[in-house]
């Protein structure tokens, strides 16, 4: 941007002019606060500057919205020579990159500052402290205010010492605000220091500044503290004041931070409380019904947390309750009536619990979002619901409702603008297709799992639709031209498009530009990938798997700059791979596996800096090992099964090969040499993968895609169809490896599965074997393994399937733990082995030599072990088996949105899959 310089003139205590140099547009027009500014008039007339009207000393200098550019904290600023200045506001502000100099210091007269825009960064200067009469401290960061997304800026930092010494002098501070701004190296004992502003501190904003302490109770308890928000701060701990809490609390929000414990019966005694947004945390217990007799309360947002109970039924009449938040928690009984005849209730979100009963009749027609989905409810639905005149979000998905509802009702609903309905196997829902509805201001529709058998033809004459699911359906044949018509000329806002696990016949359809989200994977669709795809720029996932596709991979995909899951899994698709992924792609999840592809793999390919799952399997490609791909620092699915990889396996010599890697499947290829130790060696992500981790926890990001992944557990083929995190696996089987075990598996601590099978692997199983606590299966067999089976293996307590067979071992098979549950196909192919449970007896001699006597008490614990091993082995299948699966819901819809949740089993697959190559 061009540039010029412009001036202020601002009176110093000698009273000459000094000049004060700023960077500015030469647009005037577009500077509307400089408009004013010229070198004819005086400058205390200049709109933004303030003088004092005895000395005309300038004493006030606000700057906001002025598009001013260039370093205005830096250290040639002019603005630190206006010595008498009280209040600085610089806000809405582009800082582009700059620090706030030391000479901040110097303006000890400031009682307000406030910088408030983007791309300060730096530390805050230590001479900030020297500012003892501050009374509004506002550093807030907010890289939203600009439109540049690839505009990346460091941080400010607030350090322990500057703020400490700042608490300490500036002892009359009323407001802090520090959104944004970097305090994670503030601690619990600087924290405290705010009770010395006791008697002064009324704010305190630090949403989202990466503390990582704990919240002293006290600070809670400020006399005069009447708004507090810490959210965003997942590493801030603390508990709520269970007594002595009488403040004059206006605004509290703990969202999303370390919280737990109950919600205490002292938080009824904060009266002039009107917004409480306690969400995301870890409370538990039961609500206390006293909080809903706060008479000033607005706003209760409880979500997301562990609460526990009915919901209190019995609230003060003269509530201004609006709006209330309490989905995501384990909440049962039945929907207070106050839910249904509250005047002032405008939002009701109770999805997502354990509630129970009929949906009863509203009496009221204020409400504007009713989102009930994910509950226990049954009964028929209630009529009166298409009285609500102003509602706005609907979604009732994933209940028990029966009955038969006609669609046409919904078009009473005029403001209406998301609805879901979906997975609702008792509710019948009436599509008269010969009807005109008329939803004009319907943005979302989910009629996922509605028993559809056509496409509805009220969607055709809607101009708003911006995200529609009709997955999971029956909706057979060829996709009707007036839908292709809508796409690409009508649908103007559409970003989200599911069609997902139909029928569909005929060629793909065409997303349009402005697209995000694409899945219509498990159709029948046939045909080419049409380059006009090519035009779908924006797209963050694009999911076309199982279906019938041909042909080659449009190469455009690899340079689309926002795609972050491309999944083209299980089709027909042959020719290479593209070649041309772009630096600086956002690419997670890269799924090509069941196709016809050819090699070799692109180098490109290492381009993919934030790529987490490769999966290649089930193709045609020949190459050798793909070292480059060490280098990837996110990676940590790696599947090249079944295909045409060849050679030795070599590193790259990276310090850290492969450093969070916790899947390695490049079993079914021609690989030789020795296995690949320098690898294994180095997979950190294979060795303390639960460590610092509670609940269950899966690759993805977003509930629009979740990652899968096809593997051999224990001897059969299994689609994972979420990944968890702790799941790690290493599938060497069926190559032509050479050489002994490599002793550095044993580090693999995290490791549940090891397939080494079918290869030519000698020498003896190495005693580090044992240190895998977590094994669940390990399979050695058709390898020239030889020597005894070593007792320490028996100490494997949660190993649910051993295969040795095949091999050169000798000696008594242990017994103990869980090697009392093999059966004889453990073992078979090795004639020099005896004992339990092969036919072969052992000499007796041998025998007791090898196992000597146990007495009573390890015959119990051996016994034990085997009650564990099968106790947590099948907690782990459950986890895997029923792990949830969430329906596709774009991201950024995520504050329109609700999130859909379905339980899907994952499903075995014995069957052969198309173009899998298996060796025995």
């Amino acid at each position: 941007m061009n540039v010029a310089f412009f001036y202020i003139y601002g009176l110093v205590k000698t009273g000459k002019q000094q000049k004060a140099t700023l960077y500015r547009p030469t647009s005037e027009i577009s500077n509307p606060v400089t408009k004013s500014w010229n070198n004819i008039t005086d400058c205390c007339g200049w709109d933004g500057v303030t003088c004092d009207s005895r000395s005309d000393h300038v004493i006030g200098l606000n700057l906001t919205c002025s598009d001013l550019r260039g370093e205005l904290l830096g250290s040639n600023s002019s603005i630190f020579r206006l010595r008498h200045l009280q209040q600085l506001t610089l806000a809405f502000i582009d800082f582009s990159g700059s620090s706030i100099h030391s000479a901040i210091g110097d303006l000890v007269n400031l009682t307000h500052l406030t910088l408030y825009g983007s791309g300060i960064s730096g530390d805050v200067p230590s001479t900030i402290s020297h500012l003892s009469k501050l009374l509004y401290l506002h550093l807030v960061i907010d890289s939203s205010l600009f439109n540049d997304p690839t505009t990346s800026y460091s941080i400010m930092r607030f350090d322990p010492y500057t703020w400490n010494k700042l608490i300490q002098n500036a002892t009359n501070l009323r407001e802090i605000y520090l959104d944004g701004v970097n305090m994670s190296s503030v601690r619990e004992s600087s924290l405290s220091l705010l009770s010395n502003l006791s008697s002064s501190l009324v704010s305190l904003y630090l949403f989202d500044t990466q503390i990582q302490a704990k919240l002293p109770t006290d600070i809670l308890r400020l006399p005069n503290l009447q708004e507090i928000d810490l959210s965003f701060n997942e590493n801030l701990r603390g508990e709520l004041p269970n007594s002595n809490w009488t403040t004059p609390l206006r605004f509290l929000s703990l969202s999303s931070i370390a919280f737990s414990g109950y919600i205490p019966d002292s938080i009824a005694h904060l009266k002039s409380l009107y917004t409480v947004d306690l969400s995301g945390c870890n409370f538990n217990g039961f609500l206390p019904p006293s909080l809903f007799n706060l008479t000033q309360l607005e706003l209760l947002d409880l979500s997301d947390n562990k609460l526990v109970g009915p919901i209190p039924t019995q609230i003060t009449k003269l509530s201004k309750l609006s709006e209330v938040f309490l989905n995501g928690n384990m909440l049962n009984g039945l929907i207070p009536r106050w839910c249904y005849s509250l005047p002032s209730l405008l939002s009701l979100d109770l999805r997502d619990n354990q509630l129970t009963g009929s949906i009863g009749e509203f009496s009221t027609n204020s409400l504007e979002i009713l989102l009930l989905s994910n509950n226990k409810l049954q009964g028929n639905f209630p009529n009166s619901i298409f009285q609500l005149q102003h509602l706005q979000f609907l979604g009732l998905s994933s209940t028990n409702l029966s009955g038969i509802v006609d669609f046409h009702q919904f078009s009473k609903l005029r403001a209406l603008r998301y609805l879901d309905l979906s997975c609702n196997s008792f509710l019948s829902v009436n599509f008269e297709n010969n009807f005109d509805y008329i939803l004009p201001n319907l943005e979302y529709l989910s009629l996922s799992s509605s028993k559809l058998s056509s496409f509805p033809k009220f969607l055709a004459p809607m101009q708003n639709l911006q995200a529609l699911d009709l997955s999971h359906n029956r909706i057979r044949g060829s996709i009707p031209k007036w839908f292709h018509d809508n796409l690409l000329r009508s649908w103007k806002y559409i970003r989200s498009i599911d069609l997902s696990f139909n029928k569909l016949q005929g060629h793909l359809p065409i997303p349009p530009n402005g697209i995000e989200i694409f899945l219509v994977s498990n159709n029948e669709l046939s045909g080419d990938i049409s380059s006009a795809l090519c035009n779908a720029s924006t797209l963050y996932v694009l999911n076309l798997a199982h279906n019938n596709l041909t042909g080659i991979i449009p190469r455009c995909l690899g340079t689309f700059p926002s795609l972050w899951a491309l999944d083209l899994q299980e089709n027909n698709l042959y020719g290479s791979l593209p070649h041309n992924f772009s630096k600086g792609n956002a690419f997670q999840t890269i799924k090509l596996n069941g196709n016809q592809l050819k090699g070799p793999l692109p180098q490109s390919l290492a381009h993919c800096t934030t790529l987490e799952v490769l999966d290649l399997g089930n193709n045609n490609i020949e190459d050798t090992f793909p070292y480059w791909l060490e280098t990837l620092p996110t990676l940590q699915v790696l599947s090249l099964r079944s295909n045409k990889f060849h050679g030795i396996i070599n590193s790259f010599r990276t310090k850290l090969p492969f450093p969070r890697l916790r899947i390695f499947d490049i079993s079914n290829n021609y690989f030789t040499g020795p296995l690949p130790a320098s690898y294994i060696h180095n997979f950190q992500g294979m060795m303390n993968a639960s460590d610092n981790q509670t609940g269950l926890k899966y690759l993805g990001n977003d509930s629009s895609y979740f990652d899968s992944i096809v593997i051999v557990m224990k001897g059969h083929y299994m689609e994972l169809e979420r990944i968890l995190t702790v799941f790690t696996t290493i599938d060497l089987s069926n190559n032509m490896f050479e050489g002994e075990v490599p002793k550095a598996i044993g580090e693999l601590h995290s490791l549940i599965g090891l397939n080494l099978s079918h290869n030519r692997i000698t020498g003896t199983i190495p005693l580090t074997l044992s240190n895998l606590s977590n094994l669940e299966w390990l399979d050695l067999s058709w390898n020239q393994l030889k020597g005894e089976i070593p007792m320490a293996l028996t100490n494997l307590n949660f190993l649910a399937v051993l295969n040795l067979s095949q091999n050169q071992f000798e000696g008594v098979v242990p017994t103990g733990g869980q090697f009392n549950t093999f059966e004889n196909d453990s073992y078979v192919g090795n004639p020099m082995l005896c004992g339990v449970p092969l036919s072969k007896p052992c000499n007796k001699d041998k025998g007791r030599e090898a196992r000597p006597t146990l007495d009573e008490e390890e015959s119990e614990f051996g016994w034990k072990c085997v009650v564990v091993g099968y106790a947590c082995g099948m907690m782990f299948g459950m986890v895997l088996g029923c792990s949830v699966f969430f329906a596709g819901k774009p991201q950024w819809f995520a504050r329109l949105v609700e999130v859909v949740l379905n339980m899907r089993l994952i499903r075995t697959n014995n069957k052969n899959r198309r173009h899998r190559r298996g060796r025995n």
